[in-house]
């Protein structure tokens, strides 16, 4: 029998590309877990994705996920058959074109296929508890790269 764990996962950008950072939390039973990270210069896609990326690779074995997000990106790539449609044509679009952020699908499918994940998407900003707690960690990541680019070089010698 799978460990039954909730994971709830945010992403947010500060400009789109921009400093950007992810939020998650694991739960299990009584015991929480919040990550978060994020990068330089992203996009908030890349962050939500980045988000379920990280929360499911914390997991130290397979277990059954719900996964909620705010995310249409990201549950409906999921949710309505993109991905698989995706990873079928070597990550192209029906159009021919190229499905943008590959690397993080790919990360994100291998993940998929090891843990049994149900998504739930939930409105953004809406007084959920967990979705306002990944937002703040999330806009705090995005914060601390954006204020490390607006501080002036260091002149030491």
């Amino acid at each position: 029998m799978k460990k039954k764990v909730c994971l709830y996962t945010d992403g947010a950008c500060r400009g789109n590309p921009g400093p950007g950072g992810w939020g998650a939390i694991l739960v299990y039973g009584a015991h929480e877990k919040e990550l978060s990270g994020g990068e330089a210069e992203t996009t908030n896609n890349r962050m939500e994705l980045l988000a379920a990326i990280e929360g499911l690779s914390a997991l130290r074995e397979s277990c059954a996920v719900h996964l909620t997000s705010d995310s249409k990106y990201l549950v409906d790539a999921i949710s309505l058959g993109w991905l698989a449609e995706w990873r079928r044509r070597a990550w192209r679009l029906k159009s021919g074109g190229a499905v943008k952020n590959p690397d993080l699908w790919m990360r994100l499918d291998e993940l998929l296929s090891y843990h049994d994940v149900t998504l739930e998407w939930i409105k953004g900003h809406a007084g959920h508890p967990y979705n306002e707690r990944c937002d703040a960690l999330a806009t705090a990541a995005a914060d601390s790269f954006r204020d490390a680019q607006d501080k002036p070089p260091s002149h030491e010698q």
